[in-house]
C-alpha cells in the first residue's frame, strides 16, 4: 500500500460519497494500531457511521476501540458541537441580559452556519492541539463526502482571510472578538494542511468513470488551495477470476474502460488498487482484509432466491396522477441519488410532462450523466457560488443604496463571510419549490448531512415567518410545502447494505421529526435483482435479502432498481432504469 508508506501524522480520507472512504479510513487505522501506533481515527462526516463499522457507540468524544489497545475514535456531532459552542457564546451573558435578548441571541445562533462553524472550530483543534501529540502518534480523518470536505479544508484560510480584510467588522455570528481569538489557531490548521511531512490527502475513488472524473477535479480544488501531497486508491474493483459471469465480465470491463480513461491530472498519483470483498466491512477482521493481500475465502455453493421485487416503474406511474410536484431523492452520499433522479426526469419527460432536473450537491454533474437532450426537459443547479454572488449583489443593490459610504463598506464587508452562502442556498431552495407547483422538479440533493443542514434553514425560516405573521391562514413556507406529500415526494435512496440502511433509517427519523414523511425507499444497484452467477456477486447478493426485507419494515412503498450490465449514463440507459422488468 503505497499510501501507507512512512505515513505522517495526520491522513485524510475523501471522495464522492459511497467510494469506500470510511472503510480504508478505519482499516488503516486498523493497521496503524496492529504495528503498535497509538491512532486516533475521526469522522467529519455529518453522517458517520464509523461506530456501525466497529459495534461501537462512539459519538463526540474520544472513545477507545475494546478491540484494539491503541486505537480510539471519535465522531464530530455537528449538532452536538453547535450546542456546546452556542453554551459557550450565551453562558457568559445568559444571567446579565434580559431573557428576550439571550433568547434573540439563540435563535440567532441557530442556523445551519452555526453549525458549520462549531464543526470546523473542533476540526481546527484537531489540528492545533499540541497535547494529542501525546496522546497520539496518528490521526486519521473519515471524511465527509467530496463538497462538504472542500468547504471544510477551505474554512481555515476563508475565516483567517476574513479577519485580516475586516478587523473591525462583523459576521453573521455576531462581532468578530469571539474569532479574533481562534486566529492563531486557523493559521496554524492552515499550515498543517499544507505540509507534506504532516499531511497526506488519499482520495478515493471507485473504477468508474463519474468517481474518477470527480477525484481529478477533487485533486485539482485541493491542489489550488495549497494540497498537493495526494495519493489515490481505486476501490472495490471486480477480480478478473469472477469475469465468467455476464454481470461482473459486464463489470469489470466498464472498470477497465474507466481506468484507461482515467484523468490526466490522476495518473501522476500514486496509485493503489483495491479488489470487491464478498462481504461488508463491519469488524476488525473485515477491515483488516481490505489492506490484506491474501484473497478472501468464499463457501463452495450458495442458496439463490428467486422472488419479484417491486420495480421504478410503478413509482413513476404514482407521479404521473399528480401532474406536477417536487420529487426530492434524498439519503448519503454514493447510493446514486443523481443517476436516479435524472432517470425518473426523463422518463417523465419522455411521457411528455413538464420536467426541471436539478441538484442541491456541489459535486453531482447531471450533464455528465444525462450526454444528451430531450424534450421536455430543463438542466439547473443551486450552484452555492454562484447563488452567493448573485444574493450578494442583490442585498448591494436594494440595501447599499440607502447607505452612505461607511455604512455600504459595512455592508460588504458582512457579506464577504463565508456564512453568507446559508443564506443564498436556501433562497435557491426555495425558489425551487415553488416552480413545482406549475411542474414536475426533480431534485438530487447533497448528501443526507449537508441535505439536513438546508432543511434546518428551512425551518428556521418558518418559525420565523410564523412567529411575525398572526393570521396563520394567509402563508405557506417552503417548510409546509415539504410537509405536504400531495406537492412534495420525498424518495430516500440506499443501497441494500447494512450500514446504508441504517443510515437511511436514521435520516427518515429526522425528517419525521421535521414533520416530513418520506413517500418511498429505492434501493439501489440491487445484485440480489440482477441474479448474478458469479459466486463472489452471488454471496454479495445473498447477503442482500436481509436488508430488503427490512427496508420493506421502514417503509410500505419501495422500488428496487438491479446493477446494470452497463453504466446507466445516457438518455437510453437512465430510460432502461424505469422499465418494467
Amino acid at each position: 500500500m503505497k499510501f501507507l508508506s512512512h505515513p505522517p501524522r495526520f491522513l485524510f480520507f475523501t471522495g464522492k460519497g459511497g467510494v469506500g472512504k470510511t472503510s480504508l479510513a478505519c482499516a488503516t487505522a486498523v493497521r496503524l494500531a496492529d504495528e503498535g501506533k497509538r491512532v486516533l481515527l475521526v469522522s467529519t462526516d455529518p453522517a458517520s457511521n464509523v461506530g456501525q463499522v466497529f459495534g461501537v457507540n462512539i459519538g463526540n468524544t474520544v472513545t477507545r476501540i475494546p478491540a484494539l489497545a491503541n486505537l480510539s475514535a471519535l465522531e464530530i456531532d455537528p449538532q452536538a458541537a453547535a450546542q456546546a459552542y452556542r453554551d459557550r457564546i450565551v453562558g457568559p451573558v445568559r444571567c446579565v441580559l434580559p431573557q428576550a435578548v439571550v433568547s434573540n441571541i439563540e435563535e440567532q445562533l441557530s442556523g445551519a452556519c452555526t453549525t458549520e462553524i462549531a464543526a470546523f472550530d473542533e476540526f481546527t483543534a484537531l489540528l492545533t492541539d499540541a497535547s494529542l501529540s501525546d496522546q497520539f502518534e496518528h490521526i486519521v480523518f473519515d471524511t465527509a463526502p467530496t463538497g462538504h470536505t472542500i468547504r471544510l479544508l477551505q474554512l481555515p484560510g476563508a475565516w483567517s482571510g476574513f479577519l485580516d480584510n475586516n478587523p473591525q467588522g462583523a459576521s453573521c455570528l455576531g462581532p468578530l472578538a469571539g474569532l479574533e481569538k481562534q486566529r492563531q489557531r486557523y493559521s496554524d490548521a492552515v499550515a498543517a494542511l499544507a505540509d507534506s511531512r504532516r499531511t497526506r490527502l488519499v482520495l478515493v475513488a471507485r473504477a468508474q468513470r463519474s468517481t474518477l472524473q470527480e477525484a481529478a477535479r477533487t485533486s485539482e480544488e485541493l491542489a489550488l488551495i495549497g494540497l498537493a501531497h495526494q495519493h489515490l486508491v481505486v476501490n472495490g474493483c471486480m477480480p478478473e477470476s469472477e469475469t465468467g459471469d455476464p454481470v461482473a465480465l459486464a463489470i469489470f470491463r466498464r472498470e477497465q474502460n474507466a481506468q484507461a480513461d482515467m484523468p490526466e491530472m490522476l495518473r501522476t498519483l500514486p496509485t493503489d488498487k483495491r479488489d470487491l470483498l464478498p462481504f461488508n466491512l463491519v469488524g476488525i477482521d473485515a477491515l483488516r482484509a481490505l489492506l490484506s493481500d491474501t484473497p478472501a475465502a468464499m463457501p463452495d455453493s450458495i442458496a439463490h432466491r428467486d422472488v419479484a421485487l417491486p420495480d421504478l416503474a410503478t413509482l413513476i406511474a404514482e407521479f404521473e396522477k399528480t401532474g406536477h410536484g417536487l420529487i426530492m431523492l434524498m439519503g448519503k452520499g454514493g447510493v446514486g441519488k443523481t443517476t436516479l433522479a435524472a432517470a425518473i426526469a426523463v422518463e417523465l419527460a419522455a411521457r411528455g410532462h413538464a420536467v426541471q432536473l436539478t441538484t442541491s450537491d456541489p459535486a453531482a454533474h447531471l450533464a455528465e450523466t444525462l450526454q444528451g437532450e430531450i424534450p421536455n426537459l430543463q438542466l439547473s443547479r443551486i450552484d452555492p457560488r454562484a447563488e452567493t454572488e448573485r444574493y450578494r449583489q442583490h442585498v448591494l443593490d436594494t440595501q447599499g443604496k440607502q447607505l452612505d459610504a461607511q455604512g455600504r463598506a459595512l455592508l460588504e464587508e458582512d457579506l464577504r463571510s463565508p456564512c453568507t452562502e446559508e443564506i443564498a442556498v436556501f433562497q435557491a431552495f426555495s425558489r425551487a419549490i415553488r416552480e413545482a407547483n406549475h411542474a414536475f422538479v426533480v431534485m438530487d440533493t447533497a448528501p443526507t448531512g449537508h441535505t439536513l443542514l438546508l432543511l434546518d434553514a428551512t425551518g428556521a425560516y418558518h418559525r420565523e415567518v410564523a412567529r411575525n405573521i398572526k393570521d396563520q391562514m394567509h402563508f405557506t413556507t417552503p417548510m409546509m410545502q415539504l410537509q405536504n406529500q400531495q406537492h412534495t415526494r420525498i424518495l430516500i435512496v440506499t443501497l441494500a447494505e447494512t450500514t446504508p440502511v441504517l443510515e437511511a433509517a436514521s435520516l427518515q427519523q429526522d425528517l419525521r421529526r421535521a414533520g416530513i414523511e418520506p413517500w418511498a425507499w429505492i434501493v439501489n444497484q440491487s445484485l440480489a435483482a440482477a441474479h448474478p452467477a458469479s459466486k463472489l456477486l452471488a454471496l454479495r447478493a445473498a447477503q442482500e435479502w436481509a436488508q430488503l426485507e427490512a427496508v420493506q419494515k421502514y417503509s410500505q412503498r419501495i422500488a428496487v432498481v438491479p446493477v446494470q450490465t452497463e453504466e446507466p449514463v445516457g438518455v437510453a440507459a437512465l430510460r432502461a432504469l424505469s422499465k418494467t422488468v
